[in-house]
């Protein structure tokens, strides 16, 4: 055989930056960044708004149009703000995508302009499609806006829409050039957003960081009353842990089969799904989490004790651990409106053979390939009881829960 072997090696870095008012013009940190260029002239922008947050905040576009007039030495607005739906809307709807595709040619954005990207999660993922897939790649600024993207999706490096029903069907792995975190636009999120992203950073505790998981629970109460300087330490750890994973974790690009950061990810993107995303992302990562680590619980591998803090803190942040749509069609497993079909379907989205994170014990995760449906059918069973009483009280110890399972087994 004659063949011709290829390296290539990329490196990337990119800076996620904490600020408040990132669009007052006495506040340099978007400039800087842009500055921080070869290129002496200034460079083209276009900003892509969710429009939950210009209606959230009416003034954001003149915001936009008077900041860049301020710099304009460095910065140079090359068309209007586009103003697109917020939420899965967002990655469903070609006709979004397309939108911000056509923007950026009209404006004559180069591989050196930039797409600045403002709202929450689905937003940051169909607009840094757009860039990534424009002239092969068009620099990415992020300014998440929800908590859920400040501290999970906005600092990561993948971006999607969805197709074909999938979640995420289409997309590219393409870190952006920054990501700015402006704990103000948290200030008017309605509560569903404000709590539903704690998911994310409970999951990143679970599989990351105990101590961190103990703070959650210390501070449970001060997150749920809209305490912010909590919420901003909550999004700091978060962001440190999940940018943490992606550029020491060995395989930013998901390569391989193992997937951490997607903890409870399976259940979550089935349900999605089958509510019609009624269940925003983070309430479905919340039930997806309490599902596994009750699994990892019935199979004895996660000690009573730590299943119970698990669930009990879930519940004290008011976040769901059980929907209707979880415990129908279970039987047979492969029914079309059955969430047991999401372990197939993320299989399939990963590559490779069916890979899961299970839990040894808080901050001790481990990748399993073979899962029993009647394990998860159990699990959804005792999820079930918990939501009605609101107490993981109504379960009795884990022997009289695990033997069922066994029995079935």
């Amino acid at each position: 055989m004659d063949a011709i072997r290829q390296h290539v090696r990329v490196t990337f870095s990119f800076p996620v930056c904490f600020t408040t008012g990132v669009f007052d013009p006495g506040n340099r940190l978007l400039r800087d960044l842009i500055a921080d260029t070869d290129d002496p002239k200034p460079a083209s922008l276009v900003c892509v708004i969710d429009a939950g947050v210009a209606a959230a905040h009416p003034s954001l576009v003149a915001q936009v149009d008077a900041y860049c007039a301020a710099h304009a030495d460095v910065l140079h607005l090359a068309a209007d703000a586009l103003i697109v739906p917020g939420g899965e809307a967002a990655k469903n709807d070609p006709a979004i995508l397309a939108s911000i595709h056509e923007r950026i040619h009209a404006a004559a954005l180069c591989r050196h302009s930039y797409v600045v990207a403002v709202g929450g999660g689905a937003v940051l993922d169909v607009a840094g499609y757009a860039a990534a897939t424009a002239h092969r790649g068009i620099r990415l600024i992020r300014v998440p806006t929800t908590v859920l993207s400040q501290d999970d999706s906005g600092v990561g490096v993948k971006n999607g829409v969805n197709g074909f029903g999938t979640k995420n069907y289409f997309g590219t792995f393409a870190p952006p050039t920054a990501v700015i975190n402006d704990v103000a636009f948290l200030t008017t999120l309605e509560d569903r957003d404000w709590l539903g992203g704690l998911s994310e950073a409970v999951k990143v505790a679970l599989v990351k960081d105990a101590a961190f998981f103990a703070d959650l629970e210390r501070d449970a109460a001060r997150l749920v009353a809209r305490d912010p300087e909590a919420m901003r330490a909550v999004v700091r750890r978060s962001a440190l842990l999940h940018a943490t994973h992606i550029s020491n974790g060995g395989d930013p690009f998901e390569l391989g089969t193992s997937r951490p950061l997607d903890f409870g990810h399976w259940a979550a993107h089935r349900l999605e799904q089958l509510t019609h995303h009624a269940l925003r992302h983070g309430e479905a990562v919340a039930i997806g989490l309490a599902l596994d680590c009750t699994y990892s619980y019935l199979t004895g591998t996660l000690a009573e004790q730590d299943w119970r803090r698990v669930l009990d803190l879930l519940i004290a942040l008011r976040l769901p651990i059980y929907t209707p749509e979880l415990g129908r069609h279970l039987d047979p497993p492969d029914h079309p409106a059955s969430v047991l079909r999401g372990l197939a379907e993320f299989r399939e989205h990963l590559g490779g053979r069916l890979t899961i994170l299970l839990l040894r014990s808080i901050g001790d995760a481990f990748d399993a390939h073979d899962i029993e449906t009647e394990g998860m059918i159990r699990g959804i069973e005792v999820l079930q009881q918990i939501a009605a009483a609101g107490s993981t009280s109504v379960i009795g110890p884990r022997l009289q829960v695990a033997a069922s399972i066994r029995g079935s087994s």
